[in-house]
């Protein structure tokens, strides 16, 4: 007999042998139904492998992350089978998941594969996927698997298997498709019920622009039709909220290839969104006891040696810059943290000034590959919220439950409301990714996890998502079309301090090391931004908003009083504009809802006579006629309903 320990502490009893199915048909049989794979002493298996020691187990569905993974891994197999089935002779490279479904890389000879093929592979796939074949896993020798392919002749399939070790070896194996595999996969075919091929794309094999060009087909699948079609349906919402096409349309940022690919651009109206932003967040800083700094945008390329940045991000990095003197060599900063080190090393610290909490607006540089490259949300220069707080040990859990605080307040003020906070931990599989003694790990991984359960945050946890010097809590907001994205990071750092050698006196008059906590409640501002245009569809929260009301005379006899109305209004800092065109008033209303100004007011003879302002409001139509103070008021009540 084993012992499975299940997630609630629950340990049951089963034959050796038995799989996480069978403790799932133990359970009940609905859940049966559902799961697809496990997690076994923290690997992922299939449901269906045979269990022979006591173990951990985690059941998964369609509805975790796990579960979904091994769906789309498992689509991507039945995706080459069919392809196969229609172009024999296709060789295979890689087919993993991934966030938005799966792909293959493949390589089809002298077919080349347009979209107009994507039915005949869509229909050919669910015909193999309605024959419920298993998923079936086994070991194979490193010689028998170098001659099953080298049958079939697929030389890329070859190369992989020559880089493994005999003994690590796994095929699988559905209907009429063998593929070389590590796994995990659902138990069959059948519980894929919907596919759509959703994309090509040229990917060159490994990565490599030297190798073989193979074609990427992308995909995804659904255990039920409607689950597709309403997919399908948030893509096109997603496609109208793409803030690549709302940030060009509302003037916010641009880009100019004589500048450089990666590096946006803030127009006037943009501009004015991110210092709000910025300024809302240095108030908040400035109620919690932080001090703003500026450091250059370089640094000599010692400082990133001695941080171990330029060990891990050297190859991410711009290009060393060579100065006239022989030798010498600075860096575009790829980040702030040890310019804001050097800050504290700069004189002696008593135990009696810390905690030490530094802010900067910083602009930070990578260089990313051209093709990863994407609007706001993946730049090569952009500007972090950062901020660096020095402590004893003994201050650590406060000062994180107050950068706790802090972070949550601004998840509140921008409407992010539904969110997980995530507690990213080294891999302990593979240490050699980062710096720092066991012991320092140690303790800042416990200051994470204790400090997030004094304060009730609901956390996951995830292996290997640490930074490299230390390990973070990073919140995962839910935006309005229900999209996951990383946003604020706040990290623990046992090992800059040491590398720094940065010291305080204690009341002991002994020196010791400080602790740092990096912070960065946006991440960045250009990512953000990307993030809040999306969120939003480009209808910004009012006190964000650029130009928060258009004053539309009916003709340009009112165009003074309009003036007149503007001015008062700047005098309650409502701000906005006159559309003194001599366009109808119906189209300068059409171009007001196309700019999304939130509160358009027109005036025309009546308005004139009585003093007062025909309000209409963004998306809603007519709200009445105020007078200017009305409108104040009015106004006034919006911004607070806002919070």
């Amino acid at each position: 007999m084993i012992n499975i320990t299940l997630p609630d502490g629950t340990v049951r009893q089963y034959d050796a042998g038995s799989s996480a199915m069978d403790v799932a048909m133990s359970i009940s049989e609905g859940l049966a139904r559902n799961v697809l794979s496990a997690t076994v002493n923290g690997e992922v298996w299939d449901a269906t492998r045979p269990i022979h020691n006591d173990a951990n187990l985690t059941l998964h569905t369609w509805n975790d992350k796990e579960g979904k993974s091994t769906f789309w891994h498992s689509s991507a197999h039945i995706l080459a089978e069919a392809i196969e089935a229609l172009y024999p002779g296709t060789k295979f490279g890689y087919g993993p998941a991934i966030d938005t479904g799966f792909y293959y890389d493949i390589d089809t000879g002298d077919k080349t594969l347009t979209p107009d093929d994507f039915k005949k592979i869509e229909d050919k796939f669910l015909e193999l996927a309605r024959q419920k074949n298993t998923f079936e896993r086994t070991e194979v020798s490193k010689a028998d698997a170098l001659q099953y392919f080298t049958e079939k002749g697929d030389e890329y399939k070859i190369e992989t298997i020559n880089e493994l070790e005999d003994g690590e070896i796994t095929f699988y194996k559905q209907g009429n498709f063998t593929d070389l595999c590590r796994g995990p996969h659902i138990p069959s075919t059948a519980p894929i019920k919907a596919v759509k091929v959703m994309s090509l794309a040229g990917a060159y094999w490994k990565g490599d622009d030297t190798r073989q060009q193979l074609t990427r087909v992308y995909g995804v699948t659904f255990p039920k039709a409607k689950e597709l079609k309403e997919y399908l349906h948030l893509l096109e919402e997603a496609k109208k909220r793409d803030h690549r096409k709302l940030g060009a349309e509302l003037e916010l940022f641009m880009f100019s290839e004589k500048v450089g690919a990666g590096l946006p651009i803030w127009l006037p109206k943009g501009t004015q969104i991110r210092e709000r932003l910025q300024n809302f967040l240095k108030d908040e800083q400035e109620k919690r006891g932080y001090q703003m700094v500026a450091t250059p945008h370089i640094g000599h390329k010692n400082l990133y040696v001695t941080s171990g940045h330029y060990d891990k991000y050297g190859e991410d990095s711009f290009q060393p810059i060579n100065t006239p003197r022989e030798g010498e060599e600075f860096l575009l900063k790829p980040m702030n943290c040890p310019h804001h080190c050097e800050i504290f090393a700069h004189k002696p610290h008593s135990y009696k000034e810390l905690p030490m909490r530094i802010a900067e607006f910083g602009t930070v540089y990578r260089y990313e590959q051209s093709g990863e490259l994407h609007g706001l949300s993946r730049v090569r220069g952009f500007t972090q919220d950062d901020a660096h707080i020095f402590c004893m040990p003994s201050q650590l859990k406060e000062e994180f439950l107050n950068v706790l605080d802090l972070t949550k307040t601004v998840l509140k003020k921008m409407g992010f409301d539904d969110y997980t906070a995530q507690i990213s931990l080294r891999d302990p599989e593979n240490p050699s990714k980062y710096i720092g003694s066991d012991e320092n790990w140690e303790a800042a991984e416990s200051a994470i996890i204790e400090a997030t359960a004094e304060s009730g945050l609901e956390t996951v946890t995830a292996l290997g998502e640490a930074a490299f010097y230390g390990p973070k809590l990073d919140f995962m907001i839910k935006d309005a079309l229900g999209r996951s994205w990383q946003l604020g990071t706040i990290q623990v750092d046992y090992n800059l301090p040491e590398r720094f050698e940065l010291e305080y006196t204690g009341s002991d008059n002994a020196p010791h090391r400080p602790v740092m906590i990096h912070r960065a409640p946006f991440g960045s501002m250009e990512r953000f931004m990307s993030i809040l245009i999306e969120h939003t569809a480009g209808k910004f929260p009012l006190w964000l908003t650029p130009d928060q009301f258009a004053l539309l005379p009916i003709s340009d006899k009112y165009n003074d009083l309009c003036e007149d109305i503007k001015l008062q209004l700047a005098k309650h800092d409502i701000r906005g504009f006159v559309d003194s065109r001599a366009e109808s008033i119906g189209r300068k209303i059409r171009d007001t809802e196309v700019n999304k100004i939130p509160l358009m007011m027109i005036v025309g003879d009546k308005e004139a006579e009585s003093n007062t302002v025909s309000v209409r409001k963004q998306g809603d139509g007519d709200v009445g006629s105020m007078s200017v103070e009305e409108f104040v008021s009015y106004f006034e009540g919006l911004v607070e309903a806002e919070g």
